[in-house]
């Protein structure tokens, strides 16, 4: 059987770093605040952001919200967010997506500062992770994956890492993130040619597609550490991209969903808030 990577102790490890650097800012008289934007009645988003207030009053951070009405301008809402920029007691801003059609986030994520952005969607911060820029922040997603690895002691030195999945939330940004740690990285996709034979060779498999249980015993091979980081809700129930069922006979150790990459990604914002701030004060 394999072993289950939980993200709780992970995101635990991660929760007592930040608690101890939010008191020392403290005392310093800086009071840590994130802000969340809202557009429109996004039900889902409303529950994550419900969860991430519950999670910034155990850290000792401030969670504050802007919402606005789902027929804001694209305007409207950049000056906002340039106000958010300006408000030096706002240390962190983290724009929930998807955002109503008429609004681009293409163009939006471009005026959102660099130093405050804790999810990692600003062109800016996705060019230093590529570049291997030590000030860069990375998608959230992208980092956790990173804090699993690093606290299971997994070894990515000379590894042989596959990554299904090539989105400027995950895949192509944890690619660099495991580049600069000297690991050699396949990316694949659903046009990908022999995807079940390429995955098989795999020292470390990660699927972030997207796709409910897409993964089956045909792309697995015994000696794998596989992280799941899809997210699929399908009849009220989460489902990852990877059959578990299938992997937990198979592979050494894999990620649960949920209760895996998932439940360490709020953690790794208010890690990156942390960043924000240390970056602001240099």
């Amino acid at each position: 059987m394999a072993k289950i990577l939980k993200g709780k102790p992970v995101a635990e490890k991660i929760g007592q770093d930040i608690k101890m650097e939010v008191e020392h800012l403290k005392k310093e008289g800086i009071s840590p605040t994130l802000v969340t934007v809202i557009v429109g009645k996004n039900e889902d988003a409303l529950s994550y952001r419900k969860m991430i207030e519950k999670k910034g009053g155990l850290f000792g951070i401030s969670v504050a919200n802007k919402e606005f009405p789902e027929d804001i301008t694209e305007d409207i809402l950049t000056n906002e967010i340039e106000n958010l920029n300006k408000d030096k007691d706002i240390h962190g801003i983290l724009i929930f997506q998807p955002l109503p059609r008429h609004l681009d986030i293409n163009r939006i994520k471009y005026k959102i500062d660099p130093r405050k952005d804790v999810d990692g969607i600003s062109p800016i911060n996705i060019s230093k992770i590529f570049s291997g820029e030590k000030d860069g922040i990375p998608p959230a997603t992208s980092q956790a994956v990173m804090e699993i690895l690093d606290f299971y002691d997994i070894p990515l030195l000379g590894q042989n890492i596959t990554i299904i999945g090539r989105s400027l939330v995950v895949g192509r940004p944890l690619a660099m993130l495991l580049l600069h740690r000297n690991a050699t990285i396949t990316i694949t996709h659903s046009k990908t040619k022999n995807l079940k034979e390429i995955s098989k060779k795999a020292d470390i498999l990660i699927a972030a597609l997207g796709r409910k249980e897409a993964i089956t015993k045909d792309y697995l091979s015994p000696g794998q550490v596989v992280i799941d980081v899809g997210i699929n809700v399908v009849e009220g129930k989460i489902y990852g991209d990877i059959r578990f069922e299938d992997a937990e006979n198979i592979v050494d150790a894999i990620t649960p969903v949920p209760g895996g990459v998932g439940s360490v990604t709020t953690s790794v914002l208010f890690k990156h808030l942390i960043k924000c701030i240390k970056s602001n004060s240099n």
